[in-house]
């Protein structure tokens, strides 16, 4: 995702927005929200053209023509906080369209950018989507932390939803309220853990030369335009200005029980990639990587020739 951030390709597609009212202690679900309408939150990044709004402007759909692809950014940055969409991707083939929803500042700090992302990889007939989570802070881009699943659902033929929750000492991604992975900081991280502001993106963009099949699959215009619609969008987050604020402060550090079992189950069946336990790519794990044995067997079954055996 580091081109895209780059290339200041963001995303941001959503219906009804929401600003933080209070934060239960771990669960995303219970969080408490006031509506916003689209427009009060989110501003055109690029593609004004393939940019709709629609159901009385509480719900967004992006597209990808001959012409353009299109995004959204948010108006405000913010410092922590969980970020949320409900998101319908472009139906049938769809190899080499990449849909996002991440937070970066790669057009305050372009050479120290932060970046939390949510990507998918584009969806061949026969063949599972894959969904690709990653992150940088300060610039890390050669170091990268990429993760990839395959889904319990099509996410193609309805409505999911995709959160982050992003705090001082912690980053966890959730797919319909389940955490599907969970990274804390660690002193050996350094400025690799997102610190600075960021805002939130939603883009559809051409990825051909990586995203599916590792770039042996491309766009097929002819099965175009492509669209992707979102909805129920929060932003429960610290706006970078004005004032002060704690809240994510007094969030735990780990996941509840019930929240840690929900992601093992997760990873152990539909985890596809780790760095973690890519020992071709990092001789040395990362210092945020926990091996578990469990994970670790899956992914050598999976793909026993990027995973080997670990030493």
């Amino acid at each position: 995702m580091s081109s895209l951030c780059l290339l200041g390709v963001l995303f941001l597609c959503a219906p009804t927005i929401f600003f933080l009212v209070s934060f239960a202690q771990n669960y995303p679900s219970t969080l408490l929200t006031l509506p916003l309408q689209f427009h009060q939150a989110f501003n055109p990044l690029y593609g004004e053209g393939n940019i709709v709004p629609y159901d009385g402007n509480n719900s967004v759909q992006i597209s990808m023509d001959a012409t353009t692809s299109s995004g959204f950014h948010s108006k405000l940055m913010y410092v922590h906080g969980y970020f949320q969409t409900s998101l319908k991707l472009p139906e049938n083939y769809t190899a080499g369209v990449v849909v996002t929803f991440y937070a970066c500042n790669n057009h305050k700090y372009p050479f120290y950018r932060d970046e939390i992302d949510f990507e998918f990889l584009g969806h061949i007939h026969g063949q599972k989507w894959l969904l690709q989570t990653n992150f940088y802070g300060n610039g890390s881009t050669n170091r990268g932390r990429e993760e990839r699943y395959e889904l319990w659902f099509d996410p193609s033929e309805d409505f999911h939803r995709y959160g982050i929750l992003w705090t001082e000492n912690r980053i966890t991604y959730y797919v319909d309220n389940v955490p599907i992975r969970n990274v804390k900081r660690v002193d050996g991280m350094g400025g690799d853990f997102p610190s600075k502001e960021m805002s939130l993106y939603g883009t559809i963009w051409n990825g051909s030369n990586w995203a599916t099949g590792g770039g042996h699959y491309k766009m097929d215009l002819s099965y175009g335009p492509f669209v992707a619609k979102y909805s129920s969008f929060v932003l429960n987050g610290c706006p970078s200005h004005p004032g002060q604020c704690n809240e994510y402060l007094r969030i735990s550090n780990d996941l509840t029980r019930g929240e840690r079992a929900q992601m093992h189950a997760f990873r152990q069946k539909l985890m596809t990639y780790s760095y973690c336990y890519d020992r071709k790519r990092y001789v040395v794990p990362l210092p945020e990587c926990v091996f578990n044995s469990m994970e670790f067997q899956h992914l050598q079954k999976f793909d026993p020739w990027t995973f080997g055996s670990r030493k």
